[in-house]
């Protein structure tokens, strides 16, 4: 269990000066699995049909009188395929259709929820509430990527080792979870490039997409 409303906390600690700026945003990342729950909890139905898509846009259009396609609903639900990635103004239509003012107001208010429980913050792996600064986290997923990442503290860390993956080492970026059987999600990630020159590229990264990670391994600071 990875404690959800302290992982919440911490994911959006290290990512709130980042909010007026903020890039589109993976539709896997437990902030968007929570605002789905929301949704569907705000509507008193699980979102899973065509028809529920449609139903879906029409109560948005009839409350905020904005036009979301059940398409791109169908999209973020998981329920066809597309782009990783969610558009940040669709998440602040769903957002006020939730009642706040945009996404980064429904963002803040996860850190004040004790209520979440989702498969999303379960699982066997490794979370940051486990780690200390300086431990290393392992990782592998097929075909045959390999990663070690440095724990720098404050959900941030630092690629020291990498094999057959795009990461490199030197890049860095924040991470909330490391979970088996899972994708690995990565956050404003700063890439080291070959002329040593480091480029912010303030993107999500998301590795092992179809089967996620294979093992996940701490390696203790001694």
């Amino acid at each position: 269990m990875c404690q959800p409303a302290l992982f919440l906390y911490k994911y959006l600690h290290i990512s709130k000066k980042y909010c007026n700026f903020a890039p589109d945003m993976n539709k896997y990342f437990p902030e968007i699995a929570t605002l789905r729950m929301d949704i569907e909890r705000e509507v008193k139905r699980k979102i899973r049909t065509p028809y529920d898509f449609e139903f879906l846009a029409g109560v948005i259009w009839e409350r905020l009188h904005e036009n979301l396609s059940p398409t791109t609903l169908k999209r973020l639900w998981g329920y066809i395929d597309g782009a990783d990635t969610t558009r940040r103004t669709t998440l602040c239509l769903l957002a006020q259709f939730l009642g706040f003012a945009d996404w980064e107001a429904y963002r803040a208010s996860l850190a004040m929820r004790t209520d979440i429980e989702s498969e999303d913050f379960e699982g066997e792996g490794v979370h940051i509430n486990d780690l200390q600064k300086g431990d290393r986290v392992e990782v592998t997923w097929l075909p045959n990527r390999r990663c070690v990442f440095r724990y720098e503290g404050d959900a941030h860390f630092t690629v020291v080792e990498a094999e057959n993956a795009k990461l490199q080492v030197g890049d860095t970026f924040d991470a909330a979870c490391f979970i088996i059987g899972k994708p690995m999600y990565l956050d404003n990630l700063k890439s080291q490039m070959s002329n040593d020159k480091l480029q912010m590229t303030n993107v999500s990264y998301v590795a092992g997409s179809k089967n996620g990670l294979n093992t996940v391994e701490i390696v203790r600071n001694k």
